[in-house]
């Protein structure tokens, strides 16, 4: 009986083989095909095969599997992603079912095997007493729509239960572009493209549970996350499939031995398009190219009261005083603890044992027991409390998006107000680009036969949410602005760290710190695409040792949900706006402290 199984399963196994051979297109013998590899193939559920179910989801799971690998470009895929993290899932559901489509519009067969897989998905949902939106899984939910929509699924009742909660928010978003999907989803770029700043528009993703989740993932994982995918298209597509649900990464510095080159000459042969950019890879990190912009043409330092419109503003501000309702008490806590240490150490000091002065009550006791000593006076003495001025700089990056930019923000606030009124100048800046993927620089250096080695290709965004004379009430509304989801986008710390240096620089205060707000590594998926992959690394390390080597200047870093201590000296990590108090407190206390001077001995 266990012999007669084998048989079975190996007939079913072979079966599966030449299917995935026909609709993959990969016909061609093993040893001249070298773009085919069936170590990717999975046959482990053949022996988990109880009844047709399985074997329904197995044969669907195969079929999808070579549809990916003949219609899916991993290159194009990863070129389009999304921003937001939270959207992942949603994204490669998005392009899972472009591909299928186009199967099923190529075999009836194929059709048949994905239909019954997905009719056999959606009549095993149970409710599990879902009642609610906030009790529906929006990446089930969201499965079920474009189903419903491409495939033409018809829902059962529980399904369309789960659809109904969420139906109106994905109809209001892509209603009015799904004609446009359906005419291009033979045109992956496009495709996904489309699908992606959909996406990226929809507010109604950012607080669900998976993004929350992908939050807890490191960011400088992200700067390289291209690198990673592009060593991933060299090898074969069909591994792609198995690893889809991990986040993608890799080392940063670029060596021979990162490229797995057995594999690599196999699925290169074909283009020569992938060795191509593993040698440059390597090439670009052999060279060590310094630091350079392609262009500064498009760059844009803005006033935060310019992005956007007066009512806009006003209301984003609002926004942000409902989040600072619910630490109302922390910041008058915090603001009256950090002024207190700050105004102690302006305080006037006193000077002993004069020959004049007021009257030194404490020492009268002596001159009672002995008539003969003088009396003794005392004098006040100005605290030598340097001018100063604070710059915080906020990466408005896409990553900071939800609650580490609304922490950035709270933070800039309450570090304004308080620091205020203990007669210390602030000023709060904030930097992005302006487009995703380039923008005008990148569509330029496009144009102009894409050179090697361009440098920073992408379109830099400078924002002035509060200049240093202006105080907090003038500048407030302005603080809101970083909660518009919509201008986050890429951010190169580097160069916006040195701009924010230049303008301190400037000042006549004799203290000048700059504190920087970040969630992690630079990244910018245009300059990351045609330099090496520690290229913007680099240059903010360079940057930041400049500044710490100068005496006249102090840098301190808050790394909101991750670690930056590689890149500044001085740096603590923070989860929680709670813990931004204490932090505060601790690092600018010390920062203003006045340093004892040396005891010299004669």
């Amino acid at each position: 009986m266990e012999k007669k199984r084998e048989i079975i399963e190996e007939q079913i196994k072979q079966a599966l083989t030449s299917t995935y051979r026909v609709i993959s297109n990969q016909l061609i013998d093993d040893s001249k095909n070298k773009n085919f590899n069936l170590k990717s193939l999975d046959f482990s559920e053949i022996k988990d095969i109880k009844g047709k179910d399985d074997y329904i989801k197995l044969r669907a799971n195969i079929d999808s599997k070579a549809l990916k690998l003949r219609f899916s470009d991993n290159k194009i895929f990863i070129k389009n992603h999304p921003r937001n993290p939270g959207l992942k899932k949603i994204y490669e559901l998005s392009e899972k079912v472009r591909y299928e489509i186009l199967g099923s519009n190529m075999l009836n067969g194929i059709k048949k095997n994905l239909e019954d897989n997905y009719y056999q998905k959606i009549n095993n949902i149970k409710l599990n007493d879902i009642n609610s939106k906030k009790e529906t899984n929006i990446i089930d939910a969201f499965e079920l729509y474009i189903l419903e929509k491409f495939f033409k699924l018809t829902l059962n009742k529980n399904s369309l239960q789960i659809l109904g909660h969420w139906r109106k928010d994905f109809d209001k978003n892509f209603n009015d572009h799904l004609s446009y999907l359906e005419q291009n989803i033979d045109n992956q770029d496009d495709y996904n493209s489309k699908f992606s700043k959909l996406l990226e528009k929809m507010e109604l993703f950012e607080n669900t549970q998976d993004q929350e989740n992908s939050q807890k993932h490191d960011h400088e994982n992200s700067a390289n996350n291209e690198n990673s995918d592009k060593n991933d298209d060299e090898k074969n597509d069909e591994s792609s499939e198995q690893k889809s649900d991990d986040q993608p990464s890799t080392e940063t510095d670029y060596d021979v031995s990162q490229f797995r080159m057995e594999d690599d000459s196999e699925q290169t042969e074909e283009s020569g398009e992938s060795l191509e950019r593993v040698s440059q890879k390597v090439n670009l990190n052999k060279k060590n190219i310094e630091y350079k912009i392609y262009t500064s043409n498009f760059d844009e330092i803005a006033k935060a009261e310019n992005l956007e419109k007066e009512e806009e503003i006003l209301r984003l501000r609002k926004n942000l005083d409902q989040q600072l309702i619910n630490f109302q008490d922390l910041i008058t806590k915090l603001a009256n603890k950090l002024q207190r240490q700050l105004l102690a150490i302006q305080n006037r000091s006193w000077e002993y044992d004069l020959e004049e002065g007021l009257l030194d009550s404490s020492k009268l006791t002596r001159i009672i027991i002995d008539p003969q000593n003088s009396l003794s006076f005392k004098k006040e003495k100005d605290f030598e409390f340097k001018d100063t001025i604070v710059t915080l700089l906020i990466d408005n990056s896409g990553s900071m998006r939800g609650r580490p930019i609304t922490i950035a923000a709270l933070c800039a606030d309450i570090l304004s107000r308080t620091l205020e009124r203990c007669n210390v100048k602030v000023e709060i800046l904030g930097f992005t680009t302006k487009n995703w993927k380039g923008g005008d620089s990148r569509e330029d250096w496009n144009k102009k036969g894409k050179p090697q080695y361009p440098g920073r290709l992408n379109d830099l965004r400078h924002i002035i949410y509060k200049s240093a004379d202006s105080n907090w009430r003038q500048s407030k509304k302005n603080l809101g602005l970083m909660l518009k989801e919509g201008l986050l986008k890429e951010n190169i710390d580097g160069e916006a760290i040195l701009w924010a240096f230049n303008r301190l620089k400037k000042r006549k205060e004799e203290r000048k710190i700059l504190m920087v707000i970040s969630d992690g590594a630079p990244v910018d998926d245009s300059t990351l695409s045609v330099n090496s992959g520690d290229f913007l690394e680099k240059h903010l390390k360079k940057v930041v040792k400049m500044i710490q080597d100068n005496k006249d200047f102090e840098i301190l870093a808050i790394g909101i949900g991750h670690d930056v201590s590689r890149y500044y000296k001085k740096a603590i990590k923070i989860t929680d706006v709670q813990e931004l108090g204490d932090v505060m407190i601790k690092q600018l206390s010390q920062l203003f402290e006045k340093k004892p001077k040396r005891k010299t001995y004669h």
